[in-house]
Order: C-alpha cells, then sequence, then structure tokens
C-alpha cells in the first residue's frame, strides 16, 4: 500500500467561484462544548492551529486573534506554548508564525492508521482509471469535509485534491452526501450551525440542500454541478463505516470532461455501488 507522504494545509489554485470557511467564529458553537469536563485553554489552543487552515501559510497574533475571535494576549499565550511544543515556528524576519512538523507528525498518524483508507485506496484507485474521474475519501471537520484521500487520472490535471485540503460542506457534494446520510438530530444541529455561517443567503442554500437530500432518498447520492466551482462536476456517496462513523466518497471532474448527464445516469450509480463495496469490507 502507498505510504502517506506529506498533508497539505491549503486548496490548490482553481477557478475562484468556491465557497470556503473564512472565520473560526462561523463554527464557534458547533461544538456546544458547555461541561464540566471541557478544558477551555486546550480548546483555544486547537483553534489558533486551526485558524492556519484558512488560506494563510503564515500568520501574525493579530491576523490569528482575527479568525478566532481571541484575545490578542491570549493568541500570544497560545502561540508562545505551541511554539515551545513544536507546533508551531516562529519566523524573525518576518514576525509571522507558521504550522511546525508537530502538527504534521499528528496528521500522518491519523491518516497512516486509517484502515478504511488503506483498504479503500486500491477500489478507489480502479474506479479512477476507468472512469477518468478524481475520487475523493473524505471525513467532516466542523462545517468542512477533508480529504484523507484522493485518486486521479494524469488526464485530470486541475482537481489534485491533497490529503488535509478542506472542503464546505453545504456547496460540495461530498458535505451534502455527509449531511443526507447524518441522524436527524445531528443534521439539525448541522444546518443550525450553516444558517448562522451563511446568513442572508441561507433561503436560497438551505432549498438547494433540501433538493440534493431528497435525491439522496430516490437514488442514493448527492450532486454537485458547479455549486462549489462553476466549473466542476460531482456526486457524493456516504461510507458507513463498522464503528457508525460516516464518510464521504466523491468523484468528480472538469465540466468540459463530463456532463450532468453522465454522471447523474451513470457515474454517480457507480459510486454509490463502490461505495456498498467498501463497506462489506468491514472497515
Amino acid at each position: 500500500m502507498p505510504g502517506f507522504g506529506a498533508i497539505c494545509y491549503r486548496s490548490p489554485p482553481l477557478p475562484t467561484t468556491r465557497q470556503t470557511d473564512t472565520t473560526m467564529s462561523d463554527v464557534e458553537e458547533i461544538e456546544n462544548p458547555k461541561d464540566r469536563k471541557f478544558v477551555e485553554a486546550l480548546s483555544r489552543g486547537l483553534d489558533v492551529l486551526r485558524a492556519f487552515t484558512h488560506g494563510s501559510v503564515v500568520m501574525g497574533n493579530q491576523d490569528i486573534a482575527r479568525i478566532t475571535g481571541l484575545p490578542k494576549p491570549t493568541v500570544s499565550r497560545m502561540t508562545y506554548t505551541l511554539t515551545k511544543l513544536g507546533y508551531l515556528s516562529y519566523s524573525q524576519q518576518l514576525e509571522k508564525y507558521q504550522l511546525d512538523s508537530g502538527v504534521l507528525a499528528l496528521g500522518y498518524a491519523y491518516v497512516s492508521n486509517l484502515r478504511v483508507r488503506q483498504l479503500a485506496k486500491p477500489y478507489m484507485d480502479e474506479f479512477s482509471r476507468r472512469t477518468n474521474t478524481s475520487v475523493g475519501l473524505t471525513c467532516r471537520d466542523r462545517l468542512s469535509m477533508i480529504y484523507v484521500e484522493n485518486c486521479r487520472p494524469p488526464e485530470i490535471s486541475t482537481l489534485r485534491m491533497d490529503a488535509g485540503v478542506r472542503l464546505p460542506l453545504a456547496t460540495t457534494s461530498a458535505g451534502r452526501a455527509f449531511l443526507a446520510a447524518t441522524p436527524e438530530k445531528e443534521r439539525e444541529h448541522l444546518m443550525a450551525a450553516l444558517e448562522t455561517k451563511y446568513g442572508e443567503d441561507w433561503p436560497t442554500m438551505k432549498k438547494s440542500l433540501q433538493e440534493s437530500f431528497e435525491e439522496f432518498r430516490q437514488h442514493g447520492f448527492c450532486l454537485s454541478l458547479g455549486d462549489w466551482d462553476r466549473n466542476v462536476m460531482a456526486a457524493g456517496v456516504p461510507l458507513h463505516l463498522a464503528d457508525g462513523s460516516i464518510m464521504a466518497l466523491t468523484c468528480g471532474a472538469p465540466s468540459f470532461q463530463l456532463s450532468e448527464e453522465t454522471l447523474r445516469g451513470s457515474l454517480a450509480h457507480q459510486l454509490e455501488m463502490l461505495a456498498r463495496d467498501i463497506e462489506s469490507l468491514g472497515v
């Protein structure tokens, strides 16, 4: 089985119509950590690390404070501590921080030990080669889906989605498939968080999601036809793991290579069968 080389913390340069998360405040209440066992200081430290998933490779304390909503003195203490622990490094020249090898080690440990990734990859490789599409395996993180594996043929050079790349939950086929398969109570909680995030755009987005959920009920898959990126056509299906958790499988290609008719009429159904084959492995 091929090894895992590196985790990518920023999306590749693709068309600019994609919707991405911009502030940590969008999701600050999603986990609702209001219990006595919850360690607030640890949560804030992790929020500082998460800030680096929002596009910038290097950031100063002021940038991090803006993204996380934390007071700057708190951020200064967190970045100092995380630097001492090897999770951040500090550039004296730039007077800014960037992620260090401690974060990479954690990400590598997670992905390399993810059994479903190891077992699914040969199936994903074969599906990608046969259908000439980019095939991804994703999991949810707050209001995003994150790639843990991606297989693509050489002909598709614009859809390079390395492990660690984040996708918005509401507009991608991966996110819609995850939401569609999520138990109702949890889905309502996520939908409420999405409503807070998107504000006045929520009614239109909610209608699109409800249509996607109906398509899932009828056919077992969800589509994103230019909703995330106007030049990308993609299908997504949930992958139910033996421990009860849910991931999502996707396949997609640039719109000039893949028509809606082919995606809806053929590939999405094949992707759904691929998910069932992987589930049968007992992952």
